[in-house]
């Protein structure tokens, strides 16, 4: 299950996701084939396969979960507040010729107002999809 905004994995998918391969971890160590565990859990003989071996390399920390992914925000509380009111105000509020909010306008915005950098590539490659 994804964030409304169709950002990444909710904590509690994340959750019971680690709890699939933990589960898998003690199929496998009990002996268990890919096949079995990846029948066993509804997942790819592939993924079955991966966390035997991460298990295999690394131990059972190699299956833990790592946490939301993609970048960290580079913004603190007070900053997005400010950010999302100079964002509903809208971009001729901030100077622009028309109402389109784009990447770059905001990445222009954050820098104006908080000082913080962000390049359109940071933008893009953590963008979900």
């Amino acid at each position: 299950m994804r964030y409304p905004d169709g950002g990444g994995l909710a904590a509690e998918e994340r959750a019971r996701r680690e709890r699939v391969r933990l589960a898998a971890a003690d199929l496998i160590k009990a002996g268990a084939s890919d096949r079995d565990v990846a029948r066993r859990f509804r997942v790819t003989r592939m993924s079955a396969n991966r966390w035997r071996r991460a298990l295999a390399s690394v131990g059972r920390q190699a299956l833990a979960s790592e946490g939301p992914g993609g970048a960290r925000c580079k913004l603190d509380a007070g900053q997005l507040r400010v950010l999302e009111t100079v964002l509903a105000a809208g971009p001729a509020v901030s100077g622009w010729s028309d109402q389109r909010w784009t990447l770059a306008r905001i990445a222009e915005i954050v820098r104006r107002r908080s000082g913080v950098e962000y390049t359109l590539e940071e933008v893009v490659a953590n963008q979900p999809g």
